[in-house]
């Protein structure tokens, strides 16, 4: 099996499998009980929450477990809405987001918020210049994502938020679950008050994330109950999947500070052999874009027919984000990138991990060479 669909998710490391069984196994108690066996539960949290902090670059009393990247940009987003609305109903954010912050942000525009979408340029890339500039007395978020998933852009993240310091007022929100692992974010110096990672985007398990909140910003919280979490996020922590979120975010890690360069020469050669390809367009840019993903088009064919095909020879890629395939929706981020109907039809993505190879790479399009031929021909046979 050559498996190149990590942006969707990534297989989780056995050692992070094996930890999750120890601890399901051995310390299965609740962390808010006060006998022995909920105690120790408490300090495997504890000291979960310490190495996720330290991986991250921030304080460990910032870092709020969820269960995953959409319930964390969702906490983010309408955390801040309900909590600031008194301050103003305007939110910013860029036309190529994750669906978790889309639809968070459409809910609010029911609810009376007035929502900016900010345009990308034909890379998928979001201006700092047009952000700042739709800032209003009326805005109190501005939400960007770091790594786009789709096509693999890297956002100005870092200037957005150095340029934000001229509003304290506004709360400056990143999904970083493609990011993390893959490509470094100083959360502080990029001036960020909220920040959005998923485990299984990092070789952890499903059901498990956490949102980093900096330390003097409130939010309403979205889930009522036992004011788990410092009463931000109510329910029993999942302590095996976090203990097992901590060891896979530090595994990850050091695969990025060892083996990025490998990573970028996987990347660059898929898409040196998919440019020069008759009829693909290749929509990832070639700079300032993430070491892991790869997207193009294959015009005139559709995107869900070369993923089959692929799949029954045992490889497996993706058309747009696992969120939005099954529905077949076309690519959002694709659109704003000014592609034409075609290539959204024809649109795949390949996402790579630290585990592939160049010899993978290879075979995988070798194999894509020849099914785009089969197809080509037989869609010139029926016209």
């Amino acid at each position: 099996m050559i498996y190149f669909d990590n942006s969707a998710t990534t297989r989780p490391y056995d050692d992070v499998v094996e930890s999750f069984a120890q601890v399901s196994r051995n310390f299965f108690g609740n962390p808010s009980s006060l006998h022995a066996l909920g105690g120790k539960a408490e300090q495997l949290l504890t000291t979960a929450r310490e190495q996720i902090a330290k991986l991250a670059g921030v304080h460990a009393n910032e870092v709020y477990f969820t269960s995953g990247g959409s319930e964390s940009n969702n906490l983010a987003i309408k955390g801040t809405a309900f909590m600031h609305h008194g301050r103003g109903n305007h939110i910013i954010t860029t036309s190529v987001e994750h669906p978790s912050v889309k639809e968070a942000c459409e809910q609010l525009r029911m609810s009376g918020f007035e929502i900016t979408y900010i345009d990308v340029d034909q890379n998928g890339r979001v201006s700092a210049d047009d952000v700042i500039g739709a800032v209003t007395d009326q805005t109190i978020l501005v939400s960007v994502m770091h790594v786009n998933n789709e096509v693999g852009t890297i956002q100005p993240i870092q200037e957005i938020g150095q340029r934000l310091r001229k509003f304290p007022k506004v709360i400056y929100h990143v999904d970083n679950v493609q990011g993390a692992g893959k490509v470094p974010l100083d959360i502080y110096d990029a001036q960020i008050d909220l920040c959005t990672f998923s485990a299984h985007k990092f070789h952890g398990l499903k059901g498990t994330g956490f949102l980093f909140v900096k330390n003097g910003i409130n939010l309403t919280p979205l889930i009522s109950g036992g004011k788990q979490e410092r009463k931000l996020r109510s329910g029993t922590e999942n302590v095996a999947g976090i203990v097992a979120m901590a060891k896979a975010f530090r595994m990850a890690e050091d695969q990025r500070r060892e083996n990025t360069e490998q990573l970028v020469q996987i990347r660059d050669y898929i898409i040196r052999e998919l440019e020069i390809l008759p009829g693909l367009v290749v929509h990832t840019p070639n700079a300032k874009a993430a070491p892991h993903i790869v997207n193009a088009s294959a015009v005139g064919l559709k995107g869900e027919v070369i993923v089959h095909a692929l799949a029954e020879k045992d490889i497996f890629i993706s058309t747009t984000s696992a969120c939005s395939s099954k529905d077949k929706t076309p690519s959002g981020t694709l659109a704003a990138m000014g592609a034409t109907d075609e290539e959204l039809t024809g649109a795949i993505r390949i996402s790579l991990s630290y585990e592939n190879t160049m010899e993978e790479a290879e075979q995988m399009v070798t194999t894509l060479k020849q099914i785009l031929e089969k197809l080509n021909q037989v869609m010139r046979r029926n016209q």
